[in-house]
């Protein structure tokens, strides 16, 4: 099971599946982070926190705790 947090830098993933309850996975998906959706790791911070995505076309950035909640493939 990997997760959008072991993604390296430059690599492109599809979302497989998100984690998560309630408000949090509420959240994740109003940011446009859906099932079947790629998504682009451009940046990560020196200590990791957060990562910068693109997604649908815009830059989006994450916590690092959120990305744990996205299972990519």
């Amino acid at each position: 099971m990997i997760t959008l947090r072991d993604i390296p830098t430059g690599a492109s993933a599809t979302v497989v599946k998100i984690l998560g309850q309630g408000p949090t996975k509420r959240r994740i998906m109003d940011m446009g982070i859906t099932k079947g959706v790629t998504l682009k790791v451009r940046k990560v911070a020196p200590l990791g926190d957060p990562i910068e995505i693109t997604v649908r076309g815009y830059e989006l950035s994450i916590r690092k705790a959120d990305a744990q909640e996205i299972i990519v493939e």
